[in-house]
């Protein structure tokens, strides 16, 4: 494990429901890294292990696990599927040196797999792609693989085509060495070597020209020699298929059936022989946090240690696990530097990850995936290294959150349920907790329902706490339209010392965002100096609750222009109560009005669902800004009123079938229609 050339660092992506946890099980099994076979329905998997995800039958979380071929070290990541958890994926794809990238032979491409292809273009990420799920019935590898050319620039040649499918998908032809594999019927994933059916002779002749054609445009050395003598040997086809498989040109495609584990042990071949070690993969860039300079680390044992921290597991019993990707350097000892922290942090343990369980190691080199347990300061994208040579990489970005819930404890537990809910932050980089000042909730966010239903089931099992989640109320607020002079006055007698404050004000309203100005503009001495912050005061506490709704009340400029005062009765609490009925006073005879939080949303979207989200947008009282062009799709940028896009997530997917995705961020206040003003101003009224 310690030679980098003899490692891969790969993760395995792919849209829901394409067979990738069952794809990393059966190539652990036929590695001899797991014992038996597990089955993602039967909840025997290895790599999905948490009882979310038992339950569900998907990966929630990234799991990793490694093997051993041909005397290569392969560290596998497999990531979710599902939308609600991409983020996971994303995190994984950031820190590994090559992917699989798996597409159902049934399903064929889904609207996700584009997610994926742009993680591993983000990146350049060398890859392999399996068409899984060969044994099904309607599974068709060649539409498959058309798909894929049509959809994505990733230039997929085949590598191993089928031989027959659905019941029949019986084994493989290998296009390089010009033979068939057959595949073994003891599920142990062996192949045995075999002639090629006569009926697909021709047609795979055909197909390892196109290959031979394929790779020889990869390398000017080889294109000559292919032009000259129009063959290339083995050797040459697999050097450079390697060569273009590593630079990003070639994708090579492969066949599988991994719950039957038939072709597992090909794609091993294929992604030692193939997919580059950590040193084939270019130096990383960061920064020195010293001088901000940029600074290169290569994928070698020679360089100073550095890796970043992608995934943190948070645990009530073992506390949190951290775990991260080494980049350079070797990390051997009981600490470490973390330069986004400034801090140094000591471990007791270094660890391998082998789905649920952990397995000790020495030292960790470049490429590999290793945990540590209860460090204090570390989160999720830090960079860890070597004091002596510090390095600063760019921090891992998560996914913006689309769903906001108001968040409370079911049982009345709250300090137990939002001191839960802090630690599972750590671990989810994606999951949001704010408190909207206005309506005094506090708000939970995250990428889609279901990622919070499963946040409310990991609480209730990890830290013994139920959360009950409702749709946010808006933030509204009130302000005035016109201006009003109005005198505000508290006269109180009764035995001992009264209490007397008087005070005239007039207000008039300031543009939007103005917030609340208060003028003196008392002549003489008629209200003396020390009471008139007191009027202040009191203005200021009756705005934090409005006249129409009870919504804060904002930009208005008050003057205090006269008033009268008692030199026994008169004191600064008399004041402040003249004040506050001042205000309510003018407020109400100067036109109140209610304004809503105005969004900017940004949509992403097909070309084919313009139509109708533009309709969907208008029908939510929504005026679109504009449009732009990206690739495939169209991006609609619109101002919508907040209460209109309270749960938009999952109409936007019901709408475009999933081939939609937006952003959206506060903009302005806008005063809301009469009609609808009406009504949130009885629903407001009838609550209290």
């Amino acid at each position: 494990m310690q030679d980098v050339k003899q490692i891969r660092n790969t993760v395995i992506l792919g849209h829901g429901n394409s067979g990738k946890t069952t794809l990393a099980e059966a190539l652990l099994f036929t590695a001899g890294a797991i014992k038996r076979l597990g089955k993602v329905d039967d909840g025997t998997s290895c790599m999905d292990f948490e009882p979310e995800e038992i339950k569900r039958h998907i990966s929630i979380g990234a799991a990793f696990n490694h093997l051993n071929w041909k005397k290569t070290e392969v560290f596998l990541t497999d990531t979710p599927g599902d939308d609600n958890f991409v983020n996971e994926a994303k995190f994984a794809s950031q820190v590994a040196d090559s992917a699989i990238l798996t597409v159902g032979a049934v399903l064929g491409v889904r609207n996700q797999t584009e997610k994926f292809v742009e993680f591993i273009q983000e990146r350049n990420l060398p890859r392999i792609i399996c068409i899984t799920k060969m044994d099904r019935e309607r599974a068709n590898f060649s539409k498959t693989v058309e798909q894929i050319k049509q959809e994505f620039e990733l230039n997929p040649v085949v590598l191993y085509y089928p031989i027959g499918a659905e019941d029949n998908f019986r084994g493989v032809v290998d296009l390089i060495r010009n033979k068939a594999w057959f595949f073994a019927a003891d599920g142990s994933g062996k192949v045995e070597a075999g002639d090629i059916p006569d009926d697909m002779a021709d047609d795979m002749a055909t197909m390892r020209e196109s290959l031979m054609e394929y790779v020889a445009e990869t390398d000017d050395d080889l294109i000559e020699k292919f032009l000259e003598e129009g063959e290339l040997t083995v050797q040459e086809m697999q050097d450079g298929l390697a060569a273009g498989v590593r630079s990003g040109k070639i994708a090579p495609v492969c066949a599988c059936a991994a719950l039957n584990n038939a072709g597992t042990s090909l794609i091993l071949d294929a992604m030692v022989d193939l997919l580059p070690s950590p040193d084939q993969r270019p130096a990383m860039v960061g920064t020195d946090p010293r001088t901000s300079d940029l600074i290169e680390r290569f994928p070698s044992v020679d360089e100073p240690f550095s890796a970043q921290v992608f995934k943190t597991i948070t645990d009530p019993f073992a506390g949190r696990l951290t775990i991260f990707r080494v980049f350079s350097g070797v990390l051997k000892g009981d600490s470490f530097y973390n330069s986004t922290k400034g801090v140094s942090e000591r471990f007791g343990h270094l660890f391998t990850m082998e789905g649920k369980e952990q397995t000790q190691v020495e030292q960790a080199v470049p490429g590999m995936v290793v945990a540590v347990a209860k460090l204090r300061e570390t989160e999720t994208g830090d960079t860890l290294c070597d004091e002596s040579a510090p390095i600063l990489y760019e921090p891992l970005e998560p996914m913006e959150t689309v769903i906001s819930y108001a968040v409370s404890a079911r049982k009345g537990d709250e300090e137990k349920l939002f001191s839960s809910i802090t630690r599972m932050l750590d671990e989810d980089k994606t999951l949001k907790l704010t408190r909207q000042h206005q309506t005094r909730e506090t708000l939970i966010s995250g990428v889609g329902q279901v990622h919070l239903e499963v946040i409310g089931e990991k609480l209730k099992r990890k830290f013994g706490v139920e959360m009950d989640l409702r749709v946010p109320k808006v933030p509204y607020q009130e302000t005035i339209k016109g201006k009003a002079r109005v005198q505000g006055k508290h006269k109180k007698q009764s035995g001992g010392r009264g209490q007397y404050g008087d005070c005239w004000i007039e207000m008039e309203p300031l543009p939007r965002g103005g917030g609340f100005e208060f003028v003196d503009r008392i002549v003489g001495g008629v209200i003396p100096q020390q009471y008139r912050p007191a009027v202040e005061k009191g203005i200021l506490e009756a705005m934090e609750k409005g006249v129409l709704a009870g919504y804060p009340f904002v930009d208005v400029r008050v003057y205090l222009v006269d008033g009268s005062y008692h030199t026994v009765d008169s004191s600064e609490m008399a004041f402040k109560i003249a004040g506050s009925l001042a205000f309510k006073k003018a407020a109400m005879e100067a036109n109140p009005i209610l304004l809503e939080p105005i969004m900017e949303l940004t949509v992403r979207v097909d070309k084919d669902y313009v139509g109708d989200v533009m309709g969907d947008l208008n029908s939510r009282r929504g005026k679109v800004l504009g449009m732009d062009s990206a690739d495939k799709y169209e991006i609609i940028n619109a101002h919508v009123p907040q209460s209109e896009i309270m749960m938009y997530a999952p109409d936007l997917t019901s709408m475009t079938g999933g081939r939609g995705s937006f952003s959206v961020k506060f903009s302005h206040y806008e005063e809301v229609p009469a009609h609808l003003a009406e009504k949130i101003i009885a629903e407001a009224n009838a609550d209290d």
